[in-house]
This record gives structure tokens, C-alpha cells and sequence, in this order.
């Protein structure tokens, strides 16, 4: 596997692929790897000739008293998981290579609407960061499909959006949540967890599957959302929100039958996300 970071190389290298009709697969990361990322470079194994990961730790989707200075940074580690899970190309450019005229004045991609509420609300401007960030990387590579997890399902959603709405010729694919045994959704900030919160925090997962069970079997949308949020709290979670959308995010009506339920919750300091998919009944 090679590591790039500067863009010229990244061009030249990804220009002979092209010559040689490869067709290309795109993994974004922030680094920090563990198997859901693994997942996604595994899938697009299967859908590419080349898969090229990215790992940058974006300042732009980070907002004002969030980790940016303590997200982990373990490039070494995360270069030998992606050489043996057999990524192709490893572009990890800096900052300044990305952004060098500053981010005070960069031009900003934002995605209406379906980055508003949710994560957009609790994090405002973090949606247009993701999707600068996933627009510039999309130029530089210009890859013939993309993976995404489907734990961050607004980040899914948005991405799909701005590659229909900028008529990007790439296929963006959904990769299934990964857990750990215990039901946990991976994730790099689950580092951020002690001992006893870790004990605690596949307990999201458990509530998230009871009231799923609880709204495909009929009971009122509202009263189950509302016990939900009363089980959180007992459990010792913080709630952000906890929503029921249409799959597509928007609002639930009479006809919805494919709906995502999710959830964002802080436990002491580490704010975790999940979701599950579910059928809403006749």
C-alpha cells in the first residue's frame, strides 16, 4: 500500500489507474481505525479494482468546545489494518495541503434540509463541513464508487443528496452498521469511554431494539418515543434526541412503511449515535 499526502502525487498516481481502466473505490476517513472502518474498505473491495482510503481529521466539521485537538491521531496503526485488509492507496494530506488559503474565507458546500434537525441541530455547521470536505475529496480522486457507514445515517443521507444534486457520477454505498459483541455500535469515539461507561453503553442498542419492537407491533409512535427517552435517562444517558424518521429522513405520515429510528446521547463526556431500521405497520 503507498501513503500519499501531497495532491500532485495523489493525481499522478490515480491518472495511470484511469489509463489502465481500474475502476475506483473511495473509503473517507478521520483515522483512528477500527473493524466498521475495515468494513467499509472490504466493501469497496468488492465493488473496485483500487480502493484508496482517505484519512484527515476535518477542522471544518468540528464545532466550537468539540475534540478536534484530542480526536486520536494513530496514523501508523491505522496504515498496517488498511494494508491488511488490502486498500490499494492511502492519501492522509495535511491540513494545509487541503485547505492552504485558510478556512476563514474557503468556499462551503451545504446540503439543505436533510442536514437540518437531528446531528445538524445539536451540531450546527458540521453538515457543511462533512459535505466541503466530501465534495473536495470526491474532485481529487474522482472515484467510481464511495462507502459510507450507515451508523452516521444523517451523514449517509447528506452525502447521497449532494452527490445527486452536484450530479457526481459516483455510486455512494451504504455499509451496515458493525457492533461489538455486546451490541455496541463501533466507534472512534467509544475510546473516550471509562471502564463503567463502557459497561453501560450497549445499553443504547437494547432501548433502541425494545422500541422498535414496541412500534412495529402498533403501539403510539409518540408513547414509545417518550418511554424511550425515560429508559435513556434511567440507564444514566444524557438524551440529545431520539426520532423516528421516514428512511429518507423525512417526516413520518400515514403511508410510511420503511422508517429509521435514532438516537444521539451523551454518557459522561462521549456523545454516542445509533440507529435502526424498521417496518411501521399497515
Amino acid at each position: 500500500m503507498r501513503t500519499l499526502q501531497e495532491i500532485p502525487e495523489l493525481r499522478k498516481v490515480l491518472g495511470e489507474y484511469r489509463q489502465r481502466g481500474l475502476r475506483i473505490g473511495l473509503v473517507p476517513t478521520m483515522g483512528n481505525l477500527h473493524a466498521g472502518h475495515l468494513a467499509l474498505v472490504e466493501t469497496a473491495r468488492r465493488h473496485a479494482d483500487v480502493v484508496v482510503a482517505t484519512i484527515f481529521v476535518n477542522p471544518l466539521q468540528f464545532g466550537a468546545g468539540e475534540d478536534l485537538d484530542a480526536y486520536p491521531r494513530t496514523l501508523a496503526a491505522d496504515q498496517a489494518q488498511l494494508e491488511a485488509t488490502g486498500c490499494d492507496l492511502l492519501f492522509a494530506p495535511t491540513v494545509t495541503t487541503l485547505y492552504p488559503h485558510g478556512m476563514d474565507n474557503l468556499s462551503q458546500v451545504r446540503v439543505p434540509v436533510v442536514s437540518e434537525g437531528l446531528c445538524g441541530g445539536s451540531r450546527p455547521g458540521h453538515f457543511d463541513g462533512v459535505a466541503t470536505v466530501v465534495s473536495l475529496l470526491f474532485h481529487l480522486v474522482q472515484p467510481d464508487i464511495a462507502c459510507f457507514g450507515e451508523k452516521d445515517y444523517q451523514q449517509l443521507a447528506v452525502i447521497r443528496k449532494l452527490v445527486a444534486d452536484l450530479h457526481f457520477p459516483i455510486e455512494i454505498i451504504g455499509v451496515p452498521i458493525v457492533r461489538a459483541a455486546d451490541g455496541l455500535a463501533l466507534s472512534s469515539r467509544n475510546g473516550y469511554l471509562s471502564a463503567d461507561e463502557r459497561a453501560k453503553a450497549p445499553q443504547l442498542q437494547r432501548i433502541l431494539t425494545t422500541l422498535r419492537h414496541a412500534i412495529e407491533a402498533g403501539d403510539p409512535i409518540a408513547t414509545a418515543l417518550e418511554s424511550g427517552l425515560k429508559q435513556l435517562g434511567a440507564a444514566g444517558f444524557e438524551p440529545d434526541y431520539l426520532e423516528l424518521r421516514a428512511a429518507d429522513l423525512g417526516p413520518v405520515t400515514a403511508t410510511t412503511r420503511e422508517a429509521v429510528l435514532l438516537a444521539a446521547v451523551r454518557l459522561g463526556t462521549t456523545r454516542l449515535i445509533d440507529n435502526l431500521i424498521l417496518t411501521l405497520p399497515r
